[in-house]
């Protein structure tokens, strides 16, 4: 970089720390800003934000190179990702790869020699009901054919000859996201403020046995009791306390929570509200993907608006000291930080590493502090309850999971969208409503789901059978079985933070036995060792992730061993 662009960044990742107290917290940030301006982060500028934040420049380096929106390596103008899970394989991924490689002229994982493009695969992007999908910077192309994609790339060459002062600019290509909720949501019938002003009238204790007793469970997959995690954190004394909305919507084959964000975002907020309300926290933090930076906007201004009519900031609905706000806070692309702990040390500045546990976010999460970490949808579900009551909420679902529940659908079917069905759904009935039928196998629960085969289309999706987050991915009669676990296991490998070694190790020695499947190389007693290795992750592995990345592979061996070996 130049000695002007190093001044120049000095002075606006200055400005940057400044907002956050010049705390670790701001390394993210001021990376995500610079990345997006100067495209490289070399070491003279890792030196210059160290020596801002008071850390190392190594610490700058480990944090650049751990998150791949704000990775040294990728130096192009425009930065194209294509998204590589398996809904976007089944909607044609390959022959939309290959058209990028021959337009570019470079292979995924270069850049070309002008310096304009970057070519990288991308996990999951939300867009799974509308693939193959890809990112050029922060604006999303759904549906992609070979020949939509040269055009794409044509319009951006276009652009940059004009800017050059070498022709004149080209149209821009047309990036359309879909609305994809094909059933009606419970959400759209709920009145705007109604949950909180009940909320208002309550004692804070009252709030959270109510959310108890409706039985609430997590919606992000976990399925943690929403108001035992509040009761928790609102037995602490210490404060300030923090309400965390996880909107790091990574798990392959979901994206109902990019339209709770885009069409409900005053129910999340009105949630968090509640929340904070509830266990008596200050600053309210959403956790918004990478992926998701074109939301961005749109949901400041929805948390402007509630700030100009008295729902955000002081004194709340007139009470006397409830003061509340609400900020964004952008992730840096990542999957690992969809688990809680993994999330916080991503938003103090960290590489986004699982924590040991205890002590628990409730008791000491951000920045130390008492903090409640809850998903998107759940938050949404929160304002519902307090609107319509408990007797409402419990009319639907089973007696361990109550209510209703979205599911993203995508895959081999008819009528891949968003879905609202009561707990206790059947994997066959949900299949009639998409016109999935045909499926010879149903993905649940993303990349660490269960793989459910046609004679088990009788199972009920709840947290007391198949328990899901929502990805829901219908896999046709004629899809080779090894294509979805070499997919899910390539993706496991990309996304382990490397912290503990069964994860870190054991995945690759997983994905290389899926490959010598494919090959045929496999033998019974190597294949048999391959599931011990398996079984010993899910119990040494530290987080979530290593916990349940073999879970997938193993019930496809287990359900489709004939058509394997």
């Amino acid at each position: 970089m130049t000695t002007s662009e190093l001044e120049q960044m000095r002075e606006e990742a200055l400005a940057i720390a400044s907002r956050t107290g010049y705390n670790r917290a701001s390394l993210i940030p001021i990376l995500r800003e610079m990345k997006e301006k100067y495209r490289a982060i070399d070491s003279e500028a890792m030196q210059i934000i160290a020596d801002i934040l008071g850390v190392h420049p190594v610490e700058v380096d480990a944090v650049a190179t751990f998150y791949a929106f704000v990775h040294p390596s990728l130096e192009g103008q425009f930065i194209i990702r294509l998204c590589r899970t398996f809904s976007c394989d089944l909607a044609g991924k390959a022959e939309v790869a290959a058209q990028l490689e021959n337009d570019l002229g470079v292979r995924f994982g270069e850049t070309t020699s002008d310096g304009a493009f970057s070519l990288e695969w991308a996990n999951c992007m939300g867009m799974c009901d509308q693939g193959p999908a890809m990112l050029v910077n922060d604006t999303v192309y759904t549906q992609l054919t070979p020949e939509k994609v040269s055009a794409i790339v044509a319009d951006y060459r276009s652009q940059l000859a004009a800017e050059a002062g070498q022709g004149p600019n080209g149209h821009k290509a047309e990036s359309k996201i879909q609305r994809t909720a094909t059933n009606q949501l419970t959400f759209s019938t709920v009145p705007l403020g109604d949950g909180l002003d009940k909320a208002l009238a309550m004692r804070r204790v009252d709030i959270i046995d109510l959310v108890r007793d409706s039985k609430l469970k997590g919606r992000g997959g976990a399925g943690f009791p929403t108001g035992v995690k509040w009761n928790f954190a609102a037995a602490e004394k210490r404060t300030p306390k923090y309400i965390i909305c996880n909107a790091d919507e990574g798990e392959p084959g979901t994206f109902k929570d990019r339209l709770i964000l885009t069409d409900y975002a005053d129910l999340v907020f009105e949630g968090m509200t509640i929340g904070a309300r509830a266990i008596g926290a200050s600053l309210g933090l959403v956790y918004l993907r990478a992926e998701y930076e074109y939301l961005k906007s749109h949901l400041e201004e929805v948390i402007d608006r509630r700030r100009q009519a008295g729902l955000l900031g002081v004194n709340i609905g007139g009470i006397e000291g409830f003061d509340f706000d609400i900020m964004i806070a952008m992730g840096a692309g990542a999957y690992v930080c969809g688990e809680e702990t993994a999330l916080i040390e991503s938003l103090e500045g960290f590489r986004g590493e699982p924590r040991n546990r205890p002590p628990f976010p409730v008791v000491s999460g951000f920045l130390n502090r008492p903090s409640v970490i809850n998903n998107v949808e759940t938050l949404a579900w929160v304002t519902c309850i307090l609107s319509k009551g408990i007797d409402w909420f419990k009319s639907f679902g089973t007696e361990n999971s109550t209510g209703h529940k979205l599911f993203s659908v995508s895959g081999d079917c008819q009528n891949p969208g968003i879905y609202e069905f009561p707990f206790g759904t059947t994997v066959a009935e949900l299949l009639r409503q998409v016109g999935g039928e045909d499926a010879k196998a149903v993905q649940i629960g993303g990349a660490s789901g269960q793989c459910v085969p046609k004679a088990d289309f009788e199972r009920r999706l709840a947290f007391e059978d198949i328990p899901t987050g929502g990805s829901i991915i219908v896999i046709g009669a004629d899809r080779d079985m090894l294509d979805l676990a070499h997919n899910l296991m390539d993706f496991f490998v990309d996304e382990s933070c490397g912290q503990c070694t069964p994860c870190r190790l054991g995945n690759r020695k997983l994905l290389e036995g899926v490959e010598m499947l494919k090959e045929g190389t496999c033998s019974p007693e190597y294949l048999n060792d391959l599931k011990g290795l398996a079984n010993t992750m899910q119990v040494a592995s530290k987080c979530g992730l290593g916990q349940s990345s073999s879970v997938a592979l193993l019930s496809i061996l287990e359900h489709f061993g004939d058509e394997i070996l």
